[in-house]
């Protein structure tokens, strides 16, 4: 279960590594869902063997061990970053100022 300053520092654009069963995910985040209710999630996307991957996690899933913040993000200028789905890691890194 994440604590609540962790599901704080959770915005779209921070770099976070989720600790789930053995592996971990790292990525960036680009949503977060529904706040800090029952059914609240959040969007992690990285770059495996050079094809896309997103999870969505839920906040409050007993699953999860533990979450850490990589790094922030400069502000951001939207909720939901979905247009990183078609953009280059490079343009990721120009844009948001965080690298993958």
């Amino acid at each position: 279960m994440i604590s609540e300053d962790i599901a704080k520092k959770i915005k779209p654009g921070a770099v976070v590594r989720v600790f789930e069963g053995t592996a971990p995910f790292q990525g960036i985040v680009i949503a977060r869902k529904h706040g800090n209710e029952p059914g609240a999630s959040f969007t992690v996307r990285t770059i495996l063997a050079a094809v896309g991957v997103e999870k969505n996690f839920p906040i409050h899933s007993p699953s999860i061990t533990k979450v850490e913040i990589i790094s922030s993000p400069k502000k951001i200028g939207r909720a939901k970053l979905y247009f990183v789905r078609k953009i280059s890691g490079r343009k990721i890194r120009q844009k948001l100022g965080v690298s993958i």
